[in-house]
Formats: structure tokens, C-alpha cells, sequence
């Protein structure tokens, strides 16, 4: 389902690309929007989405190119080294700043190899649990991991992955000993824990946001900073009793090296404007998430800071870089 709909909105941006620049008299030339990740998956969904946005407001095609593997590094290292003139950018997610954490010698330091254009959304990780696990409240799940150390286990989408150290995080937070379980993917993740063969799982919002629905999965809270507005019934992390594990999935755009500050605000403004518009907001909430636009400046403070948290979880628990 997510693969047609990712094609439907590739299609949408085509269209609107072509009627844009045509309307507007921009550049004829196109705009690529690098994604380190595979077609179909959330990211990628995401990213088709701001393309057909982004293509009315710059007046220019906005093409999704997918280039996975190496842990999006693929992605990232042709942008690093593509012409500073703003027709190349990324649209990436917070695993830009956890490699920093994951490698003793990072392929790609953000903050000196690529240029901050702007957040464009943003969504918590929540933690589910399969409702045959006798724990209807993130209090009860403590109680149950205390009783039994290491005996209760929780998947994610794979090490190093936001939902992994999210989970790291909450057994800092909360003196627990659980098993982690590392899958390729969200899919395969989420799939184990519908089946029953894992107790509970951090997740983003929007792969979990369906089976929460239909009582397939027990949502227990999420880590952002304030409830969701897809999921408000479900409390925050702080709400149940459990500080300090705020951790959103964001969503951004970076530009090479060397781009013209004239560039960036150019793009960072078109950002904004897209992201801001009534349609595409109503699209991120269907999809789980909130609309974040920020300035290039806000952009980097916050990479600044994701950079310093990760580094300082990984190191508590323990994963050794590579």
C-alpha cells in the first residue's frame, strides 16, 4: 500500500512540476532531492510529498532520487560533493547525527560537509507493546522489567536507528535490563511484534500509526515533548512518570558545502512556504507527523544539540563506535 501511494505522489510531483515552471517562467532546470532510503518506506513517502509542494512554490521540477545503503551515506556523500547552486540537495533524518556517535571516524561530519536548509517535519517514537503482554501503562511495563531483568526484549528498525537508541535510553532513564532485538527494517520489526515473538518495540509514529488504530498494537507513550495530535490519547513519556526521554524523528533538507547563503535562504524560505501551506500540513498529520519549518540557523543548533544527546547515549550504553 505504501509503495502505490509513494508512486501516486511521485506522479503528483511530476505534474505539478511541469505546471509550476511553466506558470511561473522559473528555470527549466530540476531540482534533485537526494533520500537515503530505500522507495516506498516513510521517508520516502515524506520526501514525495514535499517534492510535489516544493516544486509549485520554486517553480522548478523537484525530482526524488533514492540513493539507500551504507546507512543513507550514499546519499549523503554525493550531495557533499555535488555543484554549490542549490539544484541538489538531501532529505535525510536525525541519522545524519547519530553517526557521529556510531563511528570512531564519521563518513560524513553534517555540520562541516553539508549546509542546514530547514526542518520540514517532525514525529515521535512510540512505544508499543503486543496486547498479550499483561502492561497497559508505560508504570506497569517498568514494574514488569524489574521483576524479570532481562528476560522482556524490544525490537526496533536496526542498531544506531532513532527507535534502538530511544530504547537505550529509556532503560537509562528507568533502571531496566531489557533485550534488544535489531531488525532490518520497521517492517520486519513491527511484524515480530504483531506475531507475538517480541514483547514491545520503539517505533516511529507513522509505521505504528495504523496497527495502534485498529488495536493491533497497544500504544503505551511517545517521546516527544508534547502529546501528538494524531495520537492524543496517548500520553508523553514525562506524562508516564519517565524524564528525560524526549527523542523526535525529524525530517530534513541540507545542501552541499560552499551553497551561497542567498541560496539557502532562497531554498529555506520555499521550504517554509511549502511546508506551511493548509494541504500539506493536513497531508503530514495523515501521515503521523507535525510540520516543523525552521531557518537554516535553527536547523543547525538543533543538529548541534542531536549530535551531543547521541553521543552521550551510545556511550552509556555502551555501543562502541565502529
Amino acid at each position: 500500500m505504501m509503495r502505490g501511494f509513494a508512486a501516486g505522489l511521485l506522479s503528483v510531483a511530476l505534474c505539478a512540476c511541469a505546471a509550476g515552471a511553466l506558470a511561473q517562467g522559473s528555470s527549466s532546470r530540476s531540482v534533485t532531492l537526494l533520500v537515503g532510503f530505500a522507495p516506498g518506506g516513510g521517508v520516502d513517502a515524506t520526501a514525495r510529498m514535499l517534492a510535489s509542494r516544493l516544486a509549485e512554490t520554486l517553480g522548478q521540477a523537484v525530482i526524488v532520487e533514492n540513493r539507500p545503503g551504507a546507512g543513507s551515506a550514499i546519499a549523503n556523500e554525493r550531495v557533499a560533493k555535488a555543484a554549490p547552486d542549490g539544484n541538489t540537495l538531501l532529505f535525510t533524518t536525525p541519522v545524519v547525527a547519530i553517526n557521529m556517535a556510531l563511528f570512531k571516524k564519521p563518513p560524513l561530519d553534517p555540520l562541516r560537509d553539508l549546509v542546514p536548509v530547514s526542518m520540514v517535519s517532525s514525529t515521535p517514537t512510540v512505544l508499543v507493546v503486543n496486547p498479550s503482554l499483561p502492561v497497559t501503562s508505560v508504570h506497569e511495563l517498568i514494574a514488569l522489567a524489574r521483576a524479570q531483568p532481562g528476560t522482556l526484549n524490544y525490537s526496533s528498525s536496526g542498531v544506531g536507528t532513532t527507535p534502538h537508541l530511544c530504547g537505550e535510553l529509556f532503560e537509562q532513564r528507568t533502571g531496566t535490563v531489557m533485550v534488544h532485538i535489531p531488525y532490518n527494517g520497521s517492517g520486519p520489526s513491527l511484524a515480530a511484534l504483531i506475531a507475538g515473538n517480541v514483547d514491545a518495540s520503539f517505533a516511529s509514529l507513522p509505521s505504528v500509526l495504523q496497527h495502534v488504530k485498529t488495536g493491533r498494537l497497544r500504544a503505551l507513550a511517545t517521546t516527544g515533548d508534547k502529546r501528538s495530535k494524531v495520537l492524543p490519547d496517548v500520553p508523553t513519556m514525562e506524562e508516564a512518570g519517565v524524564k528525560g526521554v524526549e527523542a523526535n524523528v525529524w525530517y530534513g533538507v541540507f545542501a552541499p558545502p560552499g551553497t551561497p547563503p542567498e541560496v539557502v535562504n532562497r531554498l529555506a524560505n520555499a521550504m517554509v512556504k511549502s511546508v506551511r501551506a493548509p494541504d500539506f500540513v493536513h497531508m503530514l498529520l495523515a501521515h503521523g507527523e507535525e510540520p516543523v519549518a525552521s531557518t537554516p540557523e535553527a536547523f543547525r543548533v538543533l543538529l548541534r544539540e542531536e549530535i551531543a544527546r547521541w553521543s552521550e547515549v551510545t556511550k552509556l550504553a555502551g555501543i562502541q563506535p565502529e
